[in-house]
């Protein structure tokens, strides 16, 4: 339930352009969702009540939210979209513009199909919400914070982002197998792709610094395709 709040107070920053006090808050909700499963195992405190509303929450802290924002960042580049084709401006900057809605309707898509697959107790199939709405807010906080020409181009491109959003959107409703970061104990074995991947993290961290946002979720998908060798 704190998830879902964060995610509602994450729409109302969005709503209002403050696109990067937003990603910080969707970054919260994803904690708190991470604590809630851990404690549940934990605790062995499951519930069917439990299960729905975990899903319900993160729709909107990592569907509608993340959405919000990449519409936002579209809308704000508006000006600068297909200037050369000013005939068909209009219906281009539409269609642009609306592409985010793929990522709620791939995000509770993807929930409702995770809710009634029981094998997707210890691997994942497609992208998770929460890894879907990293991607979106690292683009925010890697464009805010970093000073690299080359996240400056990718963030201001009409083109790019609409491809990405598309991108990740799939992703989340494809049969890829993905990593589960579901941490049952601290053995190595079995949880190779994990630390594999916390690895990989901290390393591009000590690199490129919050640049490194970016590089998350390929990182993931990485070590989602690694950890199926071991």
């Amino acid at each position: 339930m704190l998830n879902l709040a964060a995610g509602f107070i994450a729409i109302i920053c969005a709503a209002g352009g403050n696109l990067v006090s937003a990603s910080w808050i969707i970054l919260v909700a994803m904690i708190l969702d991470f604590l809630d499963g851990f404690a549940a195992r934990l605790l062995k405190a499951y519930s069917a009540l439990g299960k729905e509303l975990d899903s319900l929450s993160d729709v909107v802290s990592f569907g509608v939210a993340p959405a919000l924002i990449m519409y936002m960042m579209l809308y704000g580049l508006e000006p600068v979209i297909f200037p050369g084709l000013s005939a068909y401006r209009d219906i281009l900057v539409t269609i642009i513009i609306f592409i985010p809605v793929l990522m709620p309707v791939c995000a509770a898509l993807r929930l409702a199909k995770f809710n009634l697959d029981p094998s997707q107790a210890t691997s994942f199939s497609g992208l998770p919400t929460p890894a879907g709405a990293l991607a979106v807010i690292s683009v925010v906080i890697a464009g805010h914070y970093s000073e690299y020409s080359l996240i400056e181009s990718f963030v201001s491109s009409p083109m790019a982002l609409g491809i990405y959003t598309i991108v990740i959107s799939l992703l989340m409703v494809s049969n890829i197998p993905m990593l589960s970061l579901k941490i049952k104990g601290l053995a190595i074995k079995g949880n190779e792709g994990r630390y594999l991947l916390a690895g990989l993290v901290l390393l591009s961290l000590i690199i490129f610094g919050i640049s490194a946002a970016l590089l998350i979720i390929p990182l993931y998908i990485v070590a989602s395709f690694v950890s199926r060798l071991f």
